[in-house]
Order: structure tokens, then C-alpha cells, then sequence
């Protein structure tokens, strides 16, 4: 006859009434699924430096409200006004090198749709009113598309290699700014328009808002639809993707024009929030801080499988970056080189290859501990 005793809990495990089990290793298994992710790198350098912040000044992280004006101020809330047009740019990019190209002219399309917006507001009479705001704005999009089309046609029906086409995009697009202003800087006043890149809604920066709304839209269409996986599909085999019957140049075409429209988006909150747009200045190595974001967020540049999420979180932790940068009063000189050395450390930490090393130096240290313990025994 079968023994009405139940067995006896599993060590480390709660029973009674009224509590749930608990498996050992819950907790660490969860924080290993964690780690695994591919923005996981990214999260843990913004905790990183913002707590660096901290030992700094205890207060960096305060958040205030402004009675006067209605506005969160903080360092928080400047990180945010400056990862918004990196998010612009990274997302277009992400979608981008998933297919297994570069989109080195982001920058430039940031200056030209930037200069077109401002030279339109600097000759309008009306340059104060919501519509010429619209137009402007309607007008640096435009062309943002217009060149974005344009990569997308060299690189899928001219057929040339996407760094070779977008680097002569990245040359004729800052000439275009220049034509545009005549070579000179453009201003303008246009208060809704300023308002894109420094108004606030509910306290937070629009800016920021619009660019989070805009990247989550795209994120949502890529993963709710077919259109993420067929992305990748080209980026990983482009031979077997045209087989199973997919469309790759309208994909690749689709990848660069989507890049385009969201580098002048970027270009828009760039010269926004100065009402100035600087030819050779405006979104200068931007394209620089796109691909880091990328790559931080754990795409990879070979094509395939990309994360929105984690070009997300790359593009928050370049603007974290560069504010430390600023906050421990890094001498402008030795910047780079300061930024570099973080970045490269965050990626020799994403590596596979370093990972696959950490995990064989913990299985061997493992392997001598039990060693030590069987002969102790």
C-alpha cells in the first residue's frame, strides 16, 4: 500500500499553506535570460556610468519640477533631448545593416533637411505660424526621402557596393546644404517649429517623445508583421530569400528610404532646437554614432537577425556617454579616445568570443574546486 506521506520538500524550496514553491536558482536563471539579451550590454554601461555620476555628485540624478515654466529639469532630461535624434538615426540604420548594407550618409541628410527646413523659415513672411512650421517641416522630409530613394536605387539597381553608394551620397548630400544656403549658416524664427525640439508635453521633452513614438512604430510593424522577418531573411542569405520568392531590392530599397526619412527627422530636432542649421557642422559623425548604437544593441553588421530594442537602448547610451563625458570635465582633446576606450570595452564584452572565453575560465576554476574538493574528501 502506497505511503500517504508526501515527500519530503525539495532543500531550499517553501511549503505551507498560502505560499508558492520556490525552484533554487530562480532567481539566478532569471538574471541569465537577462543578461542574454542583446541590449543587456547597453543597460548595464548606462548603470555604470550613471552611478560614476553619482559618486561624482550625489545629486545627478535629481529630477525637479519647474513652477514657472511647467518643465522637468535634470540631467535625465537633457540625456533624453540628446538620444532622441540618435534614436532616429540608429533605428533607420538597424533596419538598414540588417540587410546587410551601411548608410554612411546620415549626417549629411541630418544637414540638408536641416538647411531646407531653415532657409524656407528665414525667407517666409509668415514664418511664425503653425502652417509654415508644417511646411518646413513637410519639406526636409521630403527630401530626407529623396535621398534616401536615391541610396537605395545606386545600391539596388545601379548595383553598387551600399559603402561605395552611400559615401557619395554622404559627399553630394552636405554639397546640397550648402547649395541650399549658399554656403553659408541659415537662422530662422519659428516658434512651432522650435517647439519640436524644445517644447515639453506633460513635463517630459517632445522631442523625445516623438522620437520614442516614431522608433516604437517602427519596431511594432517590424515584429507584428511579416516585414522584420523578411528583412532579415535578406540580410542573412539574399540568394535563398529571392528562391523562396521575396522581393529583395523593393526590401532594400524599402531599408534606405525608411533610413532617409528618419535622418532628416533627426536633422529636424538638430537645427530645432537652435533654429540654426551649421553646413558643416550639423550632424557631423553622426553616422558614427548610428552604427555604435547598432552594433552596442547587438545587431550584427554581417546582416541577419537586429534588434530595434537594443539600437534603442545603444542610442540612450551614447547620449549617457557623451553627457558623463561633458559632466567629468574630459578635456575636449582626449573625448574620443575616452569614448572609444568605453565603447570597445562594451564590445569586447558582447563578443561571443570573449563571452566563450569568461565561460571557459569559470568551468575550469569549477573543475579545479571540485578537484580540490574530492581530494579533501
Amino acid at each position: 500500500m502506497k505511503s500517504s506521506a508526501s515527500p519530503p520538500d525539495h532543500p531550499g524550496s517553501t511549503s505551507g499553506p498560502g505560499t508558492t514553491p520556490t525552484k533554487p536558482g530562480a532567481v539566478t536563471g532569471w538574471l541569465k535570460r537577462l543578461f542574454r539579451l542583446p541590449w543587456a550590454g547597453a543597460i548595464a554601461a548606462i548603470i555604470v556610468l550613471l552611478a560614476i555620476d553619482l559618486m561624482a555628485d550625489s545629486s545627478y540624478l535629481a529630477v525637479s519640477y519647474n513652477s514657472s515654466t511647467g518643465h522637468l529639469v535634470g540631467n535625465l532630461i537633457d540625456i533624453m533631448r540628446a538620444a532622441a535624434p540618435v534614436l532616429m538615426i540608429a533605428t533607420g540604420m538597424t533596419l538598414v545593416i540588417a540587410t546587410a548594407g551601411i548608410d554612411l550618409s546620415v549626417g549629411s541628410v541630418m544637414a540638408a533637411a536641416g538647411a531646407v527646413s531653415m532657409e524656407f523659415l528665414s525667407n517666409n513672411q509668415n514664418a511664425a505660424s503653425a502652417s509654415a512650421a508644417l511646411s518646413a517641416l513637410a519639406l526636409a522630409l521630403a527630401l530626407g526621402t529623396v535621398l534616401g530613394l536615391a541610396n537605395g536605387l545606386l545600391v539596388t539597381a545601379v548595383g553598387l557596393q551600399p559603402f561605395i553608394s552611400t559615401l557619395v551620397m554622404m559627399l553630394a548630400a552636405r554639397g546640397l546644404a550648402k547649395v541650399i544656403t549658399g554656403g553659408q549658416n541659415a537662422r530662422a524664427t519659428s516658434e512651432p517649429f522650435r517647439f519640436i525640439a524644445n517644447g515639453y508635453v506633460l513635463g517630459l521633452p517632445v522631442v523625445f517623445l516623438i522620437a520614442l513614438v516614431i522608433a516604437a512604430s517602427v519596431a511594432l510593424v517590424c515584429r507584428r508583421t511579416a516585414l522584420g522577418m523578411m528583412i532579415e531573411a535578406v540580410g542573412l542569405n539574399p540568394r535563398a530569400a529571392r528562391l523562396a520568392g521575396l522581393r529583395s531590392r523593393g526590401l532594400i530599397l524599402t531599408t534606405y528610404v525608411v533610413s532617409g526619412l528618419l535622418a532628416a527627422i533627426a536633422g529636424v530636432f538638430a537645427t530645432a532646437s537652435v533654429m540654426v542649421v551649421d553646413v558643416s557642422n550639423t550632424g557631423y559623425l553622426m553616422e558614427m554614432d548610428a552604427i555604435l548604437a547598432v552594433v552596442i544593441g547587438g545587431t550584427s553588421l554581417a546582416g541577419g537577425k537586429f534588434s530595434l530594442g537594443g539600437a534603442a537602448a545603444g542610442a540612450l547610451l551614447i547620449a549617457t556617454l557623451d553627457k558623463t563625458v561633458l559632466f567629468l570635465g574630459v578635456p575636449a582633446s582626449a573625448t574620443p579616445a575616452f569614448k572609444a576606450a568605453v565603447i570597445i570595452a562594451l564590445c569586447l564584452l558582447q563578443s561571443q568570443r570573449a563571452r566563450s572565453w569568461l565561460a571557459s575560465i569559470k568551468a575550469s576554476r569549477r573543475s579545479r574546486a571540485d578537484q580540490t574538493e574530492a581530494v579533501a574528501a
